[in-house]
């Protein structure tokens, strides 16, 4: 973890024209930029929530270990996403552990300034409930895919996401995941993962070229019947 120095003048407290993304792309005051490698832990479960985190680079695991020791992965995330929004609920410990997948940065902003950002500026405001609303679209899509699609479906559907598919021109590399982290979050054996890449490669929806490339053309294994 690196603490990145950084200052910013989004706003002064009676300038109406408060910059939303500035924001959350600078340091200030009650929040900082901080850089984490590549599978260092942000937080792990049971640890008080202090902050809230929204991803300016890189990528974040979110994890649950049960009583008997078995993780979970319960989301993967990329830039523009926030999490450990939970405190702002009520929640007084993480409820699972955040790790970055690569090289990541991150904002973190002390729970009580992202209290108080949501509560006087309407434009930051009105981003964090479009976003919020959108995860829960995205959590009942999940729910979807895991009852009905076929696996084959649900991994090809992982990749897009996990490449931001729909968010930019086109979807991004992908940094090296391991097939057995997706095998977790697709539900599957690591065999079958390893039998749908190859078939994927076969037919081009996905390379490897300094990282997992995704086409996509893979939204087709998606939408067929």
């Amino acid at each position: 973890m690196k603490a990145v120095a950084n200052s910013s003048k989004v706003r002064s407290k009676k300038n109406p024209a408060f910059n939303a993304q500035a924001f959350l792309d600078l340091a200030g005051s009650a929040r900082k930029v901080v850089e984490y490698r590549s599978s260092e832990k942000v937080y792990t479960q049971g640890e008080s929530t202090e902050n809230v985190l929204y991803i300016q680079k890189g990528g974040i695991k979110l994890s649950v270990i049960s009583e008997f020791g078995k993780e979970a992965i319960v989301a993967m995330l990329g830039p523009g996403d926030f999490f450990g929004e939970g405190g702002m609920a009520g929640q007084l410990v993480r409820m699972g552990t955040a790790t970055a997948i690569t090289p990541t940065t991150l904002l973190v902003i002390e729970k009580k300034e992202m209290i108080r950002v949501l509560h006087d500026e309407p434009a930051f405001s009105g981003r964090f409930v479009a976003y919020m609303l959108t995860r829960n679209i995205r959590i009942e899509q999940d729910l979807i895919d895991q009852l009905f699609n076929s696996s084959e479906k649900r991994l090809a559907r992982t990749l897009l996401l996990l490449a931001q598919y729909g968010k930019q021109d086109k979807p991004q590399t992908l940094p090296k995941i391991s097939q057995e982290t997706l095998s977790e979050m697709v539900g599957t054996t690591r065999c079958r993962v390893n039998f749908f890449m190859n078939k994927f490669k076969k037919r081009g929806f996905i390379s490897y070229n300094g990282g997992l490339h995704i086409n996509p053309s893979l939204l087709s294994v998606v939408l067929h019947e």
